[in-house]
């Protein structure tokens, strides 16, 4: 597994509330995250992501997984 710096995942939070006019506050208030949580997915500060938060953010901002998150591909993986 590498270390969370090297990981790509980027997190699209920021658009998807200025796509619906929310702010990350009420996105929080919403799923019942702390607004710190929620500041720490946004930001990549992450290192990992429940699958009830995925779902929950998936939800409210009625979207799936993949308009929430992409994989930055630098390096071709080894199989």
């Amino acid at each position: 597994m590498p270390p969370a710096e090297e990981h790509q995942v980027e997190l699209h939070l920021d658009k998807l509330l200025a796509e619906r006019g929310m702010t990350l506050t009420e996105l929080a208030d919403r799923i019942g995250l702390t607004l710190a949580n929620l500041s720490v997915l946004k930001n990549g500060r992450a290192r990992a992501i429940r699958f009830s938060t995925l779902s929950a953010l998936c939800q409210e901002l009625q979207c799936q997984p993949g308009d929430l998150m992409t994989v930055r591909l630098t390096r071709q993986a080894h199989h």
